[in-house]
């Protein structure tokens, strides 16, 4: 199943195909209360789709074949053991693909002639994704980070390995000239390279970057190139070498600090702009705001849903189930916030106070 949406896959998945392309979304539940409800679910939610092909006379019975067996395959791929907290497939004419999310989605079934992303876009900007870079005299390992693990990335040539005739870290640390390995050209030109490769994974899938390692190394890699100038120094050493979990330790209290300061920081800007009168709140606002492409920062309390009916004026709330309901009416402000330019920040439930779970600053 996928996890990470760089913006060519993005750019990629939505595309025009031939039609019909099938997007069939379902929440799903983590492991314990409501597992045992996913099976079921999805199997009812596949059928459902099955059944809109076979009733649409626009589907050829080659292309509805085939797309029938992308669904049997995409199903076959499905962990829902592993599962998060929402679960996207997509599939059309010789492809398909399964998208594990960590933000709950509306249950429903599409076909167009693209795939729906907006829940993607939206999962991946609530779980505000980073990369940690661990930095030794002889590995430099990079790390995709997400809301409550880090997993390793081979994104960019990573792990960056270096060997040397008589090299070993650990005797040197034993015998108290390590520093002398973080003076020497080799080191200085390995870093260099990381540092290269780094910058080209930032040019390709920019995210918040923290930076591992002991102080000689972090002081180093400063002087080598650039990337880490700009990023989160954590002075841990050893985690190169290290497994998820130890840097995920490492790492949790420094995103807990930030998070706490990002969030104050979003609090003082709101508070500002209502007295510029540049401050908007509701969805009914913010949804015509986002529209005009007037959003500057836009901010989601995490646990905020609406399901929501569009009258032409104004949004009404719905039922999920009404005809015309829309399910997903906060995921599609964030797209369209997303797609010209604003700032999308996901804060604690209960941060924006009696704002009703979302607001934002405009630009005029």
């Amino acid at each position: 199943m996928e996890h990470a949406l760089s913006p060519a896959t993005l750019a990629e998945l939505r595309r025009p195909r031939p039609y019909p392309a099938v997007s069939v979304l379902t929440p799903t539940h983590r492991r314990g209360s409501g597992n045992d409800q996913d099976p079921v679910r999805l199997r009812n939610v596949l059928a459902e789709a099955r059944k809109r092909l076979e009733a649409d006379p626009a589907v050829t019975r080659e292309r509805r074949a085939d797309v029938d067996a992308q669904l049997d395959r995409a199903l076959a791929e499905v962990d829902l053991a592993h599962a998060e907290d929402g679960l996207v497939i997509f599939a059309a004419p010789g492809e398909h693909q399964v998208w594990s999310l960590a933000r709950s989605v509306p249950e429903r079934v599409v076909l167009a002639d693209t795939f729906i992303t907006r829940n993607l876009v939206a999962a991946q900007a609530a779980e505000r994704p980073f990369w940690v870079l661990s930095v030794s005299a002889d590995q430099v390992t990079l790390w995709s980070g997400g809301p409550d693990r880090v997993v390793e990335d081979h994104t960019g040539g990573f792990p960056l390995t270096r060997s040397r005739t008589n090299f070993d870290a650990e005797r040197q640390e034993r015998v108290g000239d390590l520093p002398s390995t973080f003076r020497d050209e080799g080191t200085r030109q390995f870093l260099r390279e990381a540092d290269n490769a780094m910058a080209a994974v930032l040019r390709e899938q920019p995210r918040p970057l923290y930076v591992t390692g002991d102080r000689a190394a972090l002081s180093l890699l400063d002087e080598a190139g650039t990337v880490s100038r700009g990023a989160v120094h954590v002075g841990h050493g050893g985690l190169a070498h290290s497994g998820p979990e130890a840097v995920w330790q490492a790492i949790r209290p420094v995103l807990e600090a930030e998070e706490s300061k990002g969030a104050h920081s979003i609090v003082e800007e709101l508070i500002s702009a209502r007295g510029h009168r540049t401050f908007a709140a509701g969805l009914d606002e913010l949804w015509l705001s986002a529209r005009e492409g007037r959003v500057r920062l836009l901010a989601v309390e995490e646990g905020f849903r609406a399901v929501v009916r569009d009258d032409g004026d104004h949004l009404v709330p719905a039922e999920p189930g009404d005809l015309d309901a829309r399910d997903d009416i906060v995921d599609e402000i964030v797209e369209q916030c997303l797609e010209t330019g604003a700032d999308v920040r996901f804060v604690p439930d209960g941060t924006l106070g009696e704002e009703d779970g979302i607001a934002g600053v405009l630009r005029f």
